[in-house]
């Protein structure tokens, strides 16, 4: 089954950190950007941070740059999220998303591209 899987959330406090994977099951990561989205309740799906294929290029969203880490390893077939310095108003579902495009568009909506693979999501909770 093609698909890719996402782990890594959980409640944490403020001030710590996490580590999401993003792993590709049946298929090869080798070829895909990948951006990493998330959604809080209540509020519209945003981009986070993104990866082009060969890991030489990395974007992040002002609201976590400097505090987030993407990167990837090929030979896992996975790519990561590390997130340090959490924030309460990071508390989200966390979803990756592979596709052949790679633009600063993909962390302003996830409609401008076609996206390939979504994962399911993973919950991170932000509080004390």
């Amino acid at each position: 089954q093609l698909q890719l899987v996402e782990s890594g959330g959980g409640l944490v406090q403020p001030g710590g950190s996490l580590r999401l994977s993003c792993a590709a099951s049946g298929f090869s990561l080798n070829w895909y950007a990948i951006t990493w989205y998330r959604q809080a309740p209540g509020k519209e799906r945003e981009g986070v941070s993104c990866i082009n294929s060969s890991g030489g290029s990395t974007m992040y969203a002002d609201s976590v740059k400097g505090r987030f880490t993407i990167s990837r390893d090929d030979a896992k077939n996975t790519v990561y999220l590390q997130m340090n310095s959490l924030k309460p108003e990071d508390t989200a579902v966390y979803y990756c998303a592979a596709g052949f495009y790679y633009s600063e568009k993909l962390l302003l909506s996830s409609s401008y591209y076609p996206v390939k693979y979504w994962g399911n999501g993973t919950l991170v909770t932000v509080s004390t």
